[in-house]
């Protein structure tokens, strides 16, 4: 009669002396020296994790549905930030089963969490139960997650003074300077402005892409081409004569791409223009409001902005000049 497998554990290669995982016929090294267990133990703890397939169930452990939706669902998405949400809501619901996702439970996460934040991380439970239901094993009855309300939409923008300060202020930072100018004249978000190639601007035709050709993009972060304004056309031919053709994105570091919002010199502009409480993203903000204080057709402001005619009339139209003007004035 066969042995059977005992699964994976930790080998000591005498010869190395270094710790290996043994797992059936297969051979890991972990490069970690004999004197080094913990480590070499954590290495097996990861392997292990990676190699749990959560088994079909109507009544699963919480971690397992996580589990399950970080391996099956989350490496297609392009945001970052479902394993964020993951990653938050194990800690609290890991050791709970799905008859506990319970609206008491789920106010109770949310009080150990921000208002916004707590309203992310319950909408990726509520994805990640749904996922489970309709690829994994039918549920007998799905769960609602309660959520608390959403924030109030950001009203922050710029006025035209505002936005001259910060952009006085962040020429001391050449990648900082093309990223406010980038912003205040096309709204684009933020994720655009760091990772706009080159070859996605046609100069000659005043037109700009906001991603790649044959992308695909987010339903609810659309990233339309635009018409490039006249004065930003004259920045950009500057910029990329300064830059010689070496450089591939538009908004770069000594020609390394931005991974990440420059906080840094970010805060430091916004100190020296005096603005307080500033996140990028007023940028794309200042940009909506003036295009709407301006009496621009919501048409063609929305679609400038990659956003539906609702959401620019839900969030911005109290901008117009002429919002509620027959109303008020029975």
């Amino acid at each position: 009669m066969p042995r059977r497998a005992s699964g994976p554990r930790l080998y000591l290669d005498k010869k190395r002396r270094q710790w290996a995982i043994r797992d059936g016929a297969n051979f890991i090294r972990t490069g970690c020296p004999e004197a080094k267990l913990e480590w070499a133990e954590k290495l097996l703890a990861k392997y292990i994790a990676a190699k749990y397939s959560p088994p079909k169930s109507a009544s699963p452990p919480i971690a397992d549905i996580l589990l399950f939706y970080l391996k099956d669902r989350v490496p297609m998405m392009k945001s970052r930030s479902a394993k964020y949400n993951v990653a938050n809501l194990e800690k609290f619901w890991g050791d709970k089963l799905l008859s506990d996702v319970t609206p008491a439970n789920c106010r109770a996460y949310a009080r150990t969490r921000s208002q916004s934040a707590a309203r992310a991380d319950l909408e990726k439970l509520q994805s990640a139960i749904n996922h489970w239901h309709s690829e994994r094993a039918t549920l007998p009855a799905i769960p609602k997650v309660w959520k608390p309300p959403r924030n109030e939409p950001r009203d922050r923008w710029l006025t035209v003074s505002e936005a001259a300060r910060l952009v006085k202020a962040s020429k001391r930072a050449e990648h900082l300077k093309r990223f406010v100018l980038l912003g205040l004249y096309t709204g684009s978000r933020a994720g655009v402005l760091r990772t706009l190639e080159w070859s996605w601007i046609d100069l000659e035709a005043g037109t700009m892409r906001r991603r790649a050709p044959g992308a695909s993009e987010v339903a609810n972060k659309r990233t339309p081409p635009i018409r490039l304004p006249r004065k930003l056309k004259h920045f950009l031919r500057r910029w990329k004569v300064a830059d010689g053709g070496q450089c591939k994105y538009v908004v770069h570091y000594n020609g390394q791409p931005i991974l990440r919002d420059p906080w840094r010199s970010w805060k430091e502009a916004c100190k020296a223009a005096g603005l307080v409480g500033v996140h990028p993203h007023v940028l794309r903000h200042t940009r909506a409001t003036w295009m709407v204080q301006r009496g621009v057709p919501p048409w063609q402001a929305a679609g400038y902005l990659g956003m539906t005619v609702r959401v620019l009339e839900a969030t911005y139209g109290h901008h117009s000049p002429d919002w509620q003007a027959e109303a008020a004035d029975i």
